[in-house]
């Protein structure tokens, strides 16, 4: 019996005694990984956790999407020839002398389309019908020009082509695309200096109305310019300074210049078009851009190959008898894919024959943005003078 209870007794010791060992592994176990050590005493492996990279950011839909669908703060107005009377004669008559105001508006706006189509027994009312325009209160027109030269029709003669900014759709519709904003005022007018009266005129400006206008804009510009004849240089066979070039535009300020329609009747036979274009930029007094040819200038080759075109950047979308006495042609080149720029002026030429050899007749607009004030533009040449004549050379 004693020697039970002596086993009874080492049990229940060991028993009691067990809580009080677990209890201790605990505690030490609790110290090992306060003091960065495992459970037999070493140094426990530090891990580091690897952080998560963010999924990239997929880029964002093209713009293009929803150019369409983006809402506009502007609202669209329109001045027109529609019949006050609710009638059907949507048209205006103009007499010889008279000036038809076509838009006189407050603003700020933009217009961005202005469409003519004209019934006049004149047969040269595209070049007795002269379009002028100011903007903001100014005095002096930022456009004059023919209504025919304006849309690139300087001879005085229908024909249908399409470009970016002009287009002549049947039959004898005038479609002009330029984007023309304004800040206080925007006045258009149409002057008959002709001698016989234009019976019917409709036309159509669009314009929006906006809150405030974007700083940076410049103003619309359009000149008409002719030489009939051009003057033949005595210069010789070399002209690297631009000398006695024909002259699309001068102007002074800031601004880019967008391109130009010309117009040509040849006064002798042969190529007309050897000549180069020029321009001068911000007082350079040689050429700071200077080509190769005027057919290259207009982005064709080879005389055109006596081949009319018409793209949305440049044509010839009027080829009548090339290279002969008479022969007429119609040109344009639009700048749009990267406008010529100048800081404080520009002088845009281009050159009448191989080093102004020829003296064929000339008529141009040029087309550009600037700042205002603008220098004053040539007087217009008198309706008489506008209208094109060969010029036989002595």
């Amino acid at each position: 019996m004693p020697n039970e209870n002596l086993s009874d007794k080492l049990i229940a010791t060991e028993s009691n005694a067990a809580p009080t060992r677990r209890k201790m592994l605990g505690n030490l176990a609790v110290a090992g990984a306060l003091l960065g050590l495992n459970a037999t005493g070493s140094a426990a492996a530090t891990t580091k956790k690897t952080p998560e990279v963010p999924a990239p950011t997929p880029p964002p839909a093209p713009e293009a999407l929803f150019s369409m669908a983006r809402l506009r703060d502007y609202k669209c107005r329109r001045s027109s020839s529609w019949d006050r009377t609710g009638g059907n004669a949507d048209f205006m008559p103009v007499e010889p002398g008279a000036t038809a105001t076509l838009l006189d508006v407050k603003g700020p706006g933009v217009i961005t389309h202005i469409w003519f189509t004209i019934n006049s027994p004149d047969p040269m009312h595209l070049k007795n019908l002269v379009l002028r325009a100011w903007w903001d209160g100014e005095t002096s027109p930022s456009i004059e020009a023919p209504i025919g030269d304006f849309y690139g029709l300087g001879l005085g003669e229908y024909f249908v082509y399409q470009s970016a900014l002009l287009v002549v759709a049947p039959m004898k519709a005038l479609n002009a695309y330029f984007q023309m904003p304004f800040d206080t005022a925007a006045k258009i007018t149409l002057t008959n200096e002709g001698k016989v009266r234009t019976n019917n005129l409709y036309y159509a400006i669009d314009y929006t109305a906006v809150q405030t206008l974007p700083a940076g804009l410049g103003r619309f510009h359009a000149q008409y310019r002719q030489a009939a004849p051009c003057k033949k240089s005595a210069n010789g066979d070399k002209n690297l300074n631009g000398q006695d070039n024909y002259i699309f535009l001068e102007a002074t300020g800031r601004g880019h210049f967008v391109g130009v329609t010309q117009a040509v009747e040849q006064n002798a036979d042969g190529w007309f078009g050897e000549g180069d274009d020029m321009f001068f930029i911000d007082g350079d007094t040689q050429p700071t851009i200077n080509g190769t040819g005027t057919e290259d200038y207009y982005n064709g080759a080879w005389d055109f190959y006596g081949s009319a075109f018409a793209n949305m950047r440049q044509g010839a979308p009027y080829i009548v008898d090339p290279e002969r006495t008479g022969g007429r042609y119609c040109l344009y080149r639009w700048h749009t894919e990267s406008f010529i720029t100048f800081d404080k002026s520009i002088k845009a030429t281009i050159e009448h024959g191989h080093a102004n050899d020829r003296a064929d007749n000339f008529y141009s607009v040029a087309y550009w943005y600037q700042t205002e004030p603008h220098a004053e533009f040539p007087a217009l040449p008198p309706s008489e003078v506008r209208v094109p004549k060969v010029v036989m050379s002595s």
